[in-house]
């Protein structure tokens, strides 16, 4: 293990909030969007493309995924070289989708991961002037953080350019993704292993460490959650477990290095992968496509969990409730992987292009390519489903665990859900931490895809006992919990 420390600053430049004045929000942001898709399909409907979205002046025609914020789907559109944009769209029709506003920058890179938190001036910011919305994505040479509080002109905030990544180049030196738990930010840098990114004035990032993993990997996702994090590589057949209890400082979980290993147990290289927390999913690339499931609730033995290969070859992987969404370059898959045993093939959609991406949403999925589109149609909404999603949204895994002892001070909450959550029912009173009184503890959340962090804004006491608890949480649909969720965690003494 090598940490390289970059700045003298161990936590983030923040406020100091009272905690017998400050209280958890009455509500949250309101929706700027109509949500996720309310249109019922018939089955002759299905797999086949009924909508195409487009990004704006100068779009090379690379697109990757989408995700949702505050009601909208938001969709980066640039290729690995840079120069593009962000455009976000009105999507209660999905077969006839509104552009709600659009936003470029000649900084932003190819992006295969969104991070979102919304601040208010409640006593815990830095500076209150950055209360809004705010997204972060990757940039050419490092990351961008965007202000999204008006959606029909999202704006670049900050380019943070950082040392050692250059293009051209598609794997080896290249920032490839972002993981979000503000004030903090996790960088995926392939070669370059995991970069610490003080992200507590958006306008402003501060990069704060560097780890590299040995013997070395290819760090293509990195998944936080609470103080765990998945990276998973590309194109190698290797992932690995880390903690971030110290968001500055992350380090080997010993057992946590593991293979992606095919149903025989061999080895088999990974284009991306992805998590369902206790399950991490990769996208084969050597020998044929298809995915390998793992199972990582015991971070220190991860174990194989399933898996299929196809004739494709691996792009980009998604998890939503019990349907794995893949990008196969040729060929968009959806599989039922309700028992990991013995996966089914749902159905098959094709996009002209090198067929990378397939994002779900609600009862459409959003297929990108990244090369070789034909104008104009680099993205497409597909139908898999006939009906609207209604499914409550639900909690697959809390990081602390719920009686976990021993928990660091710096430890943040990573809850991890069954599908992608609305960022905008990610604030503190949907997810809060209260002390061993009940009284609550000042922090602040922020989302992406299917996980949702409290990062408490001081660090916590030692040899207390927390309470963690959940309600109000939803998918794109609008669809919460069932019921909400309470577990407790112990610091360290």
């Amino acid at each position: 293990m090598l940490i390289l420390l970059l700045s003298l600053a161990c936590t983030p430049d923040e406020a100091s909030p009272t905690p017998d004045t400050w209280a958890f929000w009455e509500e949250g942001p309101e929706l700027r969007g109509s949500g996720g898709p309310t249109r019922t399909f018939s089955e002759d409907e299905l797999w086949q493309p009924c909508a195409w979205l487009e990004g704006g002046p100068g779009d090379f025609q690379h697109h990757n995924l989408v995700v949702p914020y505050r009601g909208h789907l938001v969709m980066p559109w640039s290729p690995e070289f840079g120069t593009g944009g962000i455009s976000l769209f009105d999507m209660e029709d999905p077969c006839a989708p509104v552009k709600a506003g659009e936003g470029s920058a000649p900084e932003l890179r190819e992006s295969h991961a969104l991070g979102f938190f919304h601040l208010q001036d409640d006593g815990t910011l830095p500076d209150p002037a950055i209360a809004g919305d705010w997204m972060v994505s990757t940039g050419v040479l490092g990351i961008m953080t965007w202000d999204l509080s008006d959606p029909a002109a999202p704006t670049p905030g900050a380019y943070l350019v950082i040392p050692g990544v250059f293009y051209p180049d598609s794997y080896t030196y290249v920032v490839l993704s972002v993981s979000v738990q503000y004030p903090w930010l996790f960088v995926g840098a392939a070669d370059n292993g995991v970069f610490v990114v003080d992200i507590s004035d958006p306008r402003d990032p501060v990069l704060v460490s560097q780890y590299l993993l040995e013997p070395a990997l290819r760090v293509g996702g990195v998944f936080a959650m609470g103080t765990l994090m998945l990276v998973t590589s590309a194109e190698q057949s290797e992932a690995a477990m880390l903690d971030i209890s110290q968001p500055d400082a992350p380090a080997p979980i010993p057992g946590g290095r593991f293979a992606t290993a095919d149903e025989e147990g061999v080895p088999k290289e990974t284009y991306h992968g992805n998590h369902a927390g206790d399950l991490a999913f990769f996208a084969r690339k050597e020998g044929g496509g298809g995915y390998i499931a793992v199972d990582i609730s015991d971070p220190t033995a991860p174990t194989p969990a399933g898996g299929t290969t196809t004739d494709g070859n691996g792009g980009y992987v998604f998890y939503d409730e019990e349907v794995l969404f893949e990008g196969e370059s040729s060929i968009a898959r959806f599989y039922d992987v309700s028992d990991l045993g013995a996966p089914v093939l749902l159905g098959e959609a094709s996009l002209e292009g090198d067929l990378d991406t397939n994002t779900p949403w609600g009862n459409v999925a959003v297929l990108s390519v990244d090369e070789d589109a034909v104008d104009g149609q680099a993205t497409s909404v597909v139908p898999w489903t006939t009906q609207p999603d209604s499914r409550p949204i639900e909690i697959r895994r809390v990081v602390p665990a719920d009686g976990e002892q021993g928990v660091h001070t710096q430890a943040r909450i990573g809850v991890v859900l069954s599908e992608f959550v609305e960022p905008a029912s990610v604030w503190p009173g949907s997810l809060r931490l209260l002390d061993e009184a009940g009284a609550p503890v000042p922090g602040w959340t922020s989302a992406q895809e299917n996980t949702a962090t409290y990062a408490p804004a001081e660090e916590l006491q030692p040899g207390t006992t927390y309470t963690v608890e959940v309600e109000g949480l939803t998918d794109i649909n609008g669809n919460a919990l069932s019921e909400p969720l309470r577990t407790t965690f112990t610091t360290a003494g």
